[in-house]
């Protein structure tokens, strides 16, 4: 649970939603809310399976999960 107005606590949902705003929100227009909601679809799609993150070397989130062996 994070601390009363600590930023720091919050960083990494931050982030995220900062690479969400960049990436798939700023220039676009939806001309409703389902079109909206495809599109985001869509994208956590990409930001798991497609997009590969530096502090993952490299990998995607999806490749990161199957290094760990399963339960």
């Amino acid at each position: 649970m994070s601390r009363k107005g600590n930023c720091l606590d919050n960083a990494a949902t931050e982030q995220v939603f900062g690479h969400l705003k960049d990436e798939f929100c700023i220039g676009r227009e939806f001309a409703s809310f389902e079109e909206f909601r495809t599109g985001l679809d869509a994208y956590i799609v990409h930001w798991n399976t497609k997009r590969r993150q530096a502090r993952l070397e490299g990998r995607t989130p999806e490749e990161f999960r199957n290094t760990f062996p399963t339960a």
